[in-house]
C-alpha cells in the first residue's frame, strides 16, 4: 500500500542507521523508505479508519483484519497492490499479526484521533480453519513464501484437517535456532499440518527470485 503513495529506493545493506536517521530514510533490508512515505500513508489512512469507525457504529459491521485489508485494497485502486487484485477479486487477505507495522501504528494513532474501532481476530481464524476443514474432499496444498507468522498460521489451519495433502517451503531460514520459520516440513509432519503420506518440499533460497521461477514451469507454463 505504502509503495503505492510514494517511491521506495534501493539501498545497501551496509549504511549507517545513524545517517539515515538524520536525513529522514527508513532501511529495510537494502531498500530505503523516506518519511514523507509514512506521512503520505497516514494522510491517506486516516479518513478510510474513520469511515470503516462510522460503519461500524452505524451499519453493525464487524471488523476483522481480512475485511481491514480487502477494504484499503479497494481504497488504495491501484493494479501496482496486490492488495487491490485480492479485493477485486474477493480473495482474503488474511493477515494475523495486521498491528505488527504502519497499519499498526495508524490504528494506534486513531485510537486517539477517533476511538472505538474494533478489528475482530477471532472471526478471521474461524474463517481461515473452517476454509480448511471443510475442503474435504477436495485436497488442500501450502506454497509458503518466507516465514514467521503467515508460515504457521497457514500450516496450523491445515492442522484443523489432519494436515495438506501438499507443500512447498521457500525461505533462507535454518531450524538449528529452533524457529518456527527455520522449521522443515517434516516437522509440521509431527504436528499434523502436513499429512503423513505427503511429498513436502522445502527450497532453501530468495523467494523472490525463487517464486517467479516455480510460476514459471507450473502455473503460467500453459497460460
Amino acid at each position: 500500500l505504502i509503495k503505492c503513495l510514494g517511491p521506495t529506493y534501493l539501498g545497501d545493506f551496509a549504511l549507517k542507521g545513524n545517517d539515515l536517521r538524520a536525513k529522514g530514510l527508513n532501511r529495510i533490508g537494502n531498500l530505503i523508505v523516506p518519511n514523507d512515505n509514512y506521512c503520505a500513508f497516514e494522510d491517506w489512512i486516516m479518513p478510510v479508519l474513520d469511515a470503516m469507525l462510522a460503519e461500524q457504529k452505524e451499519k453493525g459491521i464487524n471488523w476483522t483484519p481480512s475485511k481491514v485489508i480487502a477494504r484499503l485494497g479497494k481504497e488504495i485502486d491501484n493494479p501496482d497492490s496486490v492488495c487491490y487484485w485480492a479485493w477485486k477479486n474477493d480473495i482474503p487477505m488474511y493477515c494475523p499479526a495486521l498491528t505488527d507495522g504502519s497499519i499498526g501504528d495508524m490504528l494506534y494513532f486513531h485510537s486517539y484521533k477517533n476511538p472505538g474501532l474494533v478489528v475482530d481476530l477471532v472471526e478471521d481464524i474461524r474463517s481461515i480453519n473452517t476454509q480448511a476443514v471443510k475442503a474435504s474432499p477436495r485436497k488442500t496444498g501450502m506454497i509458503i513464501l518466507g516465514g514467521g507468522v503467515c508460515k504457521h498460521h497457514i500450516c496450523n489451519a491445515n492442522l484443523m484437517r489432519n494436515g495438506a495433502d501438499f507443500a512447498v517451503y521457500v525461505n533462507t531460514a535454518q531450524e538449528f535456532d529452533g524457529s518456527d520459520s527455520g522449521a522443515r516440513p517434516d516437522e509440521a509432519k509431527s504436528w499434523g499440518k502436513i499429512r503423513a503420506n505427503a511429498k513436502p518440499v522445502k527450497v532453501y533460497g530468495d523467494a523472490t527470485i525463487i517464486f517467479p521461477l516455480l510460476v514459471s514451469q507450473t502455473f503460467a507454463k500453459d497460460a
